[in-house]
């Protein structure tokens, strides 16, 4: 692996890492419910990014598969949250 992207990978991964504490302070700080679950869906976003980062690292594509896996589960989250949020209830 070239010395060019392993820089990449490196400088992306901190930027991340620098994402993912911003969306932590907004989903402990949220002054809305709303706000809150707009920073577990940022989080698990770019937790998503992290791991098609390190699938291109470690070229294995079993990070592919935990990524996809990861916004599947994320997206049924989201959804069943601001159906929460909305009506009271998740299931009618």
């Amino acid at each position: 692996m070239s010395d060019f992207l392993m820089l990449a990978i490196t400088t992306t991964m901190v930027m991340y890492l620098l994402a993912m504490g911003l969306g932590l302070l907004r989903l402990l700080r949220g002054p809305s419910a709303q706000d809150r679950v707009l920073a577990v869906d940022f989080l698990y976003v770019v937790g998503m990014l992290v791991m098609l980062v390190l699938a291109i690292r470690y070229d294995s594509d079993m990070y592919f598969e935990g990524a996809l896996l990861m916004v599947l589960f994320g997206f049924v989250g989201s959804v069943a949250l601001a159906k929460f949020l909305l009506r009271g209830e998740v299931i009618e």
